[in-house]
């Protein structure tokens, strides 16, 4: 989402790098690509006036003009305000330690208030809790029915009232509900609106005095852009908001609002909704959001992730078996779905400094992988646990066909698996000397940089031209036999 901002401030830092002493020109040059950068990316005008001004002056300051490296400490006083501006630290839930608590999201219609209930539902009781989902937008066609498929899709119980009251007495019956079942948490999903009316208001007024919540929080959508200041500052002086979570942050909004609500608001940014699956909830922290804007990378996030949906002890068997050379086809077909619960190789690399650069040189194409899997299930079982019967070459065409795939893809895909083979074998030899180290990287199916197809190229041809001799080797000594 902060892709076009991230590029805009990096080309602004450029001007800096390398400077052996600032100027006031110079940095006025650099403030005024930042103002139109955040701008540009639907930041609030106050905020960015506000920002701008605070920015200026620490790096008119002596100690960035006259620093040993001011280039660099201008881009760390940018990076500083940056996280001061999202709000300095993440912000958890306040939930008591004993009795009910109640979570109660509020929005405009089609913000994702539905599905991020059962999204904060899941990420809460994989901390240890006990929720409970209340189908509270009584207004939406087919809001109850889709919180219940949601609630299904992660165990967690639904309350629904479907004999035609208000909302006031489904908080009352949920409140109760929860309560004599022993749940320890209550996520209230309240009816949103295309614009803050006042008939809205009223009705979240009066389930908030009967909930009582401990946390009231709004749910908008990252690409409202100058808009989200109103609907934010709107619902909180009717309310009274403790928070905010950001949803569609995987899409292409501009991002203006991640940046604006919690200046103008006061209130933090708690999670941010990175992606469609109920799991692709993320805690916001605004130090690593700022890392990633300024092309810093997010390695700590990265690794959060991973841990959450890696299993150790599978991880640990296919490293075994790629340092035996006994890794085959389904063992591969188990890693390109691993890595696409990852979110693909464009989302893990848009968490690595410099990734946003890497993915631009590269042009990874994820549709590729999809043609690779298509190919590894067109192959039976058995095939795939012995890759040595694909050498026969109507099975193939077979392959091919079933994957409806051209059957050169299928060769090449043959051979650079072969390769990796050959590649993962050495290195496990090597690794039994050195005592044991991690398994490298595995090469990339997906295309890459004219000098990586080259090398993989050269050692495919390289393993051709063994076999032609091997072949020319047996050929001779058959004719020697004959004589």
């Amino acid at each position: 989402m902060f892709e076009n901002l991230s590029d805009k401030l990096q080309d602004a830092f450029r001007n800096l790098a390398g400077k052996g002493k600032l100027s006031e020109k110079n940095i006025e040059d650099v403030m005024r690509q930042i103002r139109l950068a955040l701008l540009d990316a639907d930041v609030n005008y106050k905020v960015v006036k506000e920002y701008i001004a605070e920015v200026r002056e620490e790096c008119l300051g002596e100690k960035v003009l006259k620093g040993v490296n001011p280039g660099q400490m201008a881009t760390k006083v940018v990076h500083d305000h940056l996280t001061e501006l999202m709000g300095a630290a993440n912000v958890p839930l306040e939930l008591p330690e004993e009795g009910l608590a109640v979570l109660m999201l509020v929005g405009l219609h089609g913000s994702g208030k539905t599905t991020t209930s059962a999204k904060l539902a899941l990420h809460l009781k994989q901390q240890g809790k006990n929720p409970l989902l209340v189908a509270g937008d009584l207004r939406r066609p087919a809001a109850i029915d889709q919180l219940e498929v949601l609630g299904r899709q992660i165990a967690v119980p639904v309350f629904a009232d479907r004999s035609g009251g208000n909302s006031a007495e489904v908080a009352n019956a949920a409140r109760a509900h929860a309560r004599h079942e022993g749940f320890d948490t209550m996520i209230f999903d309240t009816a949103g609106r295309h614009q803050l009316a006042e008939d809205l208001v009223q009705e979240l007024v009066l389930a908030k005095r009967i909930l009582n919540p401990s946390e009231i929080l709004l749910v908008a959508d990252a690409a409202l852009g100058q808009e989200a200041v109103a609907v934010a500052t709107g619902f909180d002086e009717a309310l009274g908001l403790s928070g905010i979570i950001l949803t569609k942050l995987d899409g292409d909004a501009r991002g203006g609002a991640a940046l604006s609500m919690r200046r103008v608001t006061g209130k933090p940014v708690k999670f941010v909704g990175v992606g469609e699956k109920l799991e692709d909830l993320q805690a916001f922290h605004p130090d690593r959001m700022a890392d990633r804007i300024l092309g810093m990378g997010d390695v700590v996030s990265l690794v959060e992730n991973i841990q959450g949906k890696i299993d150790e002890d599978e991880a640990k068997k296919l490293e075994q078996k790629m340092l035996k050379s006994k890794f085959d086809f389904s063992d591969f077909q188990a890693q390109l779905r691993q890595l696409r619960r990852l979110g693909g190789m464009q989302s893990l690399l848009s968490y690595l400094p410099g990734g946003a650069s890497l993915l631009q040189k590269f042009d990874l194409d994820e549709g590729v992988l999809k043609h690779v899997e298509a190919v590894i299930q067109s192959m039976t079982p058995y095939e795939r646990q012995h890759p040595v019967l694909l050498n026969n070459f109507s099975r193939r065409q077979r392959i091919a066909r079933g994957a409806g795939r051209p059957l050169i893809e299928v060769q090449q895909l043959l051979k650079r698996f072969e390769t990796m083979r050959g590649m993962l074998s050495q290195y496990g030899k090597m690794a039994k000397k050195m005592g044991g180290i991690g398994v490298p990287a595995l090469p990339d199916f997906s295309g890459g940089s004219s000098d990586d197809r080259s090398v993989r190229d050269s050692a495919a041809k390289s393993m051709g031209q063994k076999t032609k001799k091997a072949r020319r080797k047996r050929h001779r000594q058959k004719r020697r036999n004959k004589r």
